[in-house]
């Protein structure tokens, strides 16, 4: 990745809002082509980040380039590079996907010609074709969200914004949508995505940075980032009458010299071991001694969710709305 050329580059970026600090000194690169995705429970800071490099909002410090465009000084250089789909759906329930679609193109002032043209590829590519002269109040949630991407692909963007880009979708609409993120990589386009599923950000960045409290805690790609934490986990869930002794048990496996590090949950403690072939026995023990009655014990190679915690001491809270189907 480092032989590659910056495509945005984040330098101590701020945002405070009355006297309360949302975006605290974020520094960051995104390189072109990739998917760069920021990663972090609601209110961690990643939609305002997002929204300071569309220039929706104005940083109280710092600096940001998109495409060597500053975000502050150049900003409708910046607007003409960049395609936003926000969290929020604009969708009027009584226009076609087809007639979103040339409204969008007239107001971006598009040749019609060429508008129509884009028109018919980006439905192809996000497979509403079939759909396109149906009013959007026909449409499911994973068809309004597709449409929702062709409007910001529209301007044929170098670098695309995506703010949760499945959020409150079933999961077959959550693959199909993360099949044409992966589409519109192929094709070229830098694409920088909040979300705050763990396995979102998994399979489809390149390299993500992990938010919280409006710092960076974390970043590199998936893989990096779990191999960086070495080891096992092992998750303990103890019986309700014995979580009283919850933190002296988790001192005393503090104390274990096979023991990395331990978090305590609401039910029971993460521990992070060297082996958990060669600790499970001594953990138990412990567990044991100290009167733990234990309800389940599990243990994995790192996953995401171990280095959100490794890094930030708790577990990312992932919201799941209900669905709207497929």
């Amino acid at each position: 990745m480092g032989q590659q050329t910056v495509a945005i580059e984040v330098s101590g970026l701020c945002k405070v809002f009355d006297g309360a600090t949302a975006v605290d000194h974020l520094s960051f690169q995104v390189y072109n082509g990739e998917i760069f995705g920021l990663l972090g429970p609601n209110g961690a800071g990643k939609s305002t980040t997002l929204r300071m490099l569309i220039t929706l909002l104005r940083p109280t410090g710092g600096r940001a380039t998109i495409m060597g465009y500053d975000v502050e000084r150049e900003p409708e250089r910046v607007r003409a590079t960049i395609g936003y789909v926000p969290q929020e759906r604009a969708l009027d329930r009584f226009l076609t996907g087809r007639e979103h679609l040339l409204l969008l193109g007239d107001l971006y002032h598009l040749p019609k010609q060429e508008a129509r043209r884009r028109i018919e590829e980006i439905l192809t590519l996000v497979d509403l074709g079939a759909k396109a002269d149906l009013p959007a109040k026909t449409y499911s949630g994973g068809m309004k969200r597709k449409l929702d991407i062709a409007c910001g692909l529209l301007p044929n963007p170098s670098i695309l914004f995506l703010d949760e880009p499945t959020l409150g979708l079933d999961v077959q609409s959550r693959l199909r949508i993360w099949d044409y993120i992966r589409r519109l990589k192929a094709r070229g386009i830098t694409i920088v995505m909040t979300t705050n599923y763990l396995d979102e950000a998994d399979q489809l960045c390149d390299r993500i940075a992990i938010i919280d409290s409006g710092r960076i805690k974390a970043l590199g790609s998936p893989s990096e980032l779990k191999a960086g934490l070495g080891g096992d986990s092992l998750s303990l869930s103890i019986a309700a009458p014995a979580r009283a002794r919850l933190e002296e048990f988790s001192t005393a496996l503090k104390q274990l010299p096979q023991v990395r590090s331990v978090t305590t949950t609401s039910h029971g403690v993460e521990v992070r071991v060297e082996s958990s072939e060669k600790s499970l026995q001594v953990v138990l023990e412990t567990a044991n001694r100290l009167g733990c009655q234990l309800d389940s014990i599990e243990y994995h190679r790192p996953r995401l969710d171990d280095v959100f915690i490794a890094h930030t001491g708790r577990a990312i809270k992932e919201e799941f709305p209900k669905p709207e189907e497929e």
